[in-house]
């Protein structure tokens, strides 16, 4: 992903001290007791909600730039198949008049702030040395004495856009379901590929951190940015961090959205009808049905479930 968009005005000012080959340390502040958030794009980020939901908690609580995991070792820029295809590995780049005016590597930003007792870390899976990745945010949690890492994340899968998702858990250690469990959220059960937080949490424990994922099942139908999937995660998380975050905004452009996409299905009598077979099994709370005709139905529209 780019760079936050006020991360070169944040820099202005600071020097950065190389605290490792792969880790720069912008700023040094005393937070007591911090928590990590963090959210990546890639594997888990499903309507933007990993990394949608981490840019307006920056912009929610003007965090300041507190460190960076530098790109070199993680990233394959160079990707051999079709020009669509290698295309998403490649670094950005944006030439005006013959100069070029932006060039954009993979970017892993820690940002913290102290009234909230928060780093915030946004950043890009790796497609390489994911212990090495892994180590870099390690490190800097063990510098500003973390102990809690909490992971935001999202898959497309089979529930209704007029309904909230379903949001599960995974954790570090079994002990850790017990802070959990107020919050009326499922653990998750899951076979198959996973991401770099499924790597991480498997290594937390021996390093003596208490890591917890929420991660919502988004409509797969709906494609693109979902603000109200941002939301149903962040006003979890509130609940369990106890933070004070004003979602009105997000639920305003939630709403919007939503009219959008009646008004289409209405006009998609197919689709309108498998929506209503998703709201029968949400309300009665069946969430193990297969629904096959419309995996069916979705991958002949070239929408696939994650």
């Amino acid at each position: 992903m780019a760079p936050h968009k006020n991360v070169h005005q944040l820099q202005k000012g600071l020097r950065a001290v190389v605290i490792s080959d792969h880790l720069k340390l912008w700023d040094n502040p005393s937070i007591d007791n911090p928590r990590m958030i963090m959210g990546l794009s890639g594997w888990m980020d499903g309507g933007n909600v990993s990394t949608g939901a981490m840019e307006f908690l920056v912009e929610e609580f003007d965090a300041r730039l507190l460190a960076e995991i530098l790109p070199d070792d993680f990233y394959i820029y160079n990707f051999p198949g079709p020009m669509e295809l290698s295309a998403l590995f490649r670094p950005n780049v944006n030439i005006e008049d013959g100069l070029i005016t932006d060039y954009h590597q993979p970017s892993n930003m820690f940002y913290y702030d102290c009234a909230n007792r928060l780093i915030l870390f946004e950043g890009k899976e790796p497609n390489l040395k994911w212990n090495l990745f892994c180590d870099c945010i390690f490190n800097l949690a063990e510098q500003f004495a973390v102990r809690e890492i909490y992971f935001i994340g999202s898959f497309a899968g089979l529930v209704p856009h007029t309904r909230e998702p379903h949001i599960t858990c995974t954790v570090s250690d079994k002990h850790l379901k017990k802070k959990i469990a107020p919050f009326q959220i499922r653990f998750s059960s899951y076979n198959g590929p996973c991401s770099i937080f499924n790597h991480l949490a498997k290594a937390a424990s021996a390093r003596g951190f208490d890591v917890f994922s929420l991660v919502a099942e988004i409509p797969a139908y709906v494609q693109g940015r979902n603000p109200r999937c941002q939301e149903a995660i962040l006003k979890r998380l509130a609940a369990l961090l106890k933070l004070d975050i004003n979602l009105e905004t997000l639920r305003r452009i939630g709403d919007e959205l939503e009219k959008k996409i009646d008004k289409i299905v209405r006009q998609r009598t197919e689709l309108a009808e498998h929506i209503k077979k998703l709201e029968t099994n949400y309300d009665e709370d069946v969430f193990d049905t297969d629904m096959g005709d419309l995996k069916n139905w979705l991958q002949k529209q070239g929408i696939r479930l994650d």
